[in-house]
């Protein structure tokens, strides 16, 4: 399968690209998402460690998997997570971007914002990977410094780029990172391994209302300063 061509295209898939929640049933072969997370290596890391691993969770696995996440988020179940995903406490700045986000998404599901019942039942949905075809864990070596978490974080953006570029859709989902032990039990993980964030890609549901949904970005004002 060819490689991607340098530059062919990256404005586009950038600005495509979104967290999809909506997945067609359609496969996406093996070769494929190999070919994906070789181009995604290619993102830079200090000393060139390349940190992190990609688990991609099948078949009977996967449905253990998703069982017991949901088990245990119904439930009400809490583990401590292998790393703080957020600031605590989260400044007033930061929370209305969250609120935001919240209702881009469920004002493009028609979901009110007292319908308890409606959004736990999209939030449940994290942990079925949104029923795509491909859901993947991604985990980080516990030795590895905080700076080896930027240059994941760089490698999982080159999938999803990657993905972009032919067609596919991904999504990020932080919800597993609250789950750790469930997940390196379930898995059978060695204890080595941090959990970073899960990952669906597949080929999006182009009708599906939640796919609609978009988040607005700072301005650049907000992020970029000329100095001297």
């Amino acid at each position: 399968m060819a490689g991607l061509r340098a530059h062919e295209g990256l404005p586009d898939w950038m600005d495509a690209r979104h967290s999809t929640r909506a997945y067609a049933p359609r496969e996406v072969p093996l070769p494929l998402l190999q070919n994906l997370l070789v181009q995604a290596r290619r993102a830079p890391s200090g000393a060139n460690l390349q940190p992190g691993h990609f688990y991609a969770v099948q078949g009977e696995m996967r449905q253990r998997l998703t069982t017991a996440l949901e088990t245990a988020w119904a439930a009400g179940a809490q583990e401590s997570e292998d790393y703080p995903y957020f600031p605590r406490p989260l400044p007033l700045s930061l929370r209305r971007r969250q609120v935001a986000a919240a209702q881009a998404l469920y004002s493009a599901l028609a979901v009110a914002r007292e319908d308890r019942a409606g959004r736990d039942r999209q939030f449940a949905r994290n942990f079925r990977f949104f029923d795509a075809p491909v859901a993947m864990v991604i985990t980080i070596d516990r030795s590895m410094g905080s700076g080896c978490y930027m240059d994941l974080g760089m490698a999982i953006y080159g999938l999803m780029l990657a993905a972009q570029a032919q067609g596919l859709a991904t999504c990020a989902i932080g919800a597993l990172a609250s789950y750790p032990e469930l997940i390196r039990r379930t898995l059978a993980l060695p204890d080595s391994q941090a959990v970073v964030c899960g990952l669906a890609l597949g080929y999006a549901q182009a009708d599906a209302p939640v796919n609609r949904t978009r988040t607005e970005r700072s301005p650049l004002a907000d992020f970029f300063t000329v100095l001297g």
